[in-house]
């Protein structure tokens, strides 16, 4: 079981399975991405480097992608709650995987 396994295993499955499907699909774009703990929360490394966060909060979950992300992600960010570095969305209205994998991209991009 890994770190971010052993973060998730208590969430409600709703969220539990939102964030699974957030990581699942990173490491899909970025297998080599380390999966670790960092600022309370789980994060993926790429090449020893902070790739993504992603937590759940009360009402809301949010990726952490960084401020480059979410900046060059603005305008098609327009219907989730951002602030620097942070996407917020919820079970009903989740990420689109298009969307994440743009911004997932970008931050991989931004590494190499």
């Amino acid at each position: 079981m890994s770190v971010i396994d052993d973060y998730l295993k208590n969430l409600p499955s709703d969220q539990k399975q939102n964030l699974e499907h957030i990581r699942s699909l990173a490491k899909g774009l970025v297998p080599e991405a380390e999966e670790t703990i960092g600022y309370g929360m789980p994060v993926l490394k790429y090449k020893g480097k902070y790739l993504l966060g992603f937590a759940p909060f009360k009402d809301h979950m949010s990726i952490f992608p960084g401020a480059e992300a979410v900046e060059l992600m603005s305008a098609k960010l327009t219907g989730f709650k951002t602030s620097k570095g942070t996407v917020q969305f919820t079970v009903k209205r989740p990420i689109p995987d298009q969307l994440l994998t743009e911004i997932i991209v970008i931050c991989k991009n931004r590494i190499s």
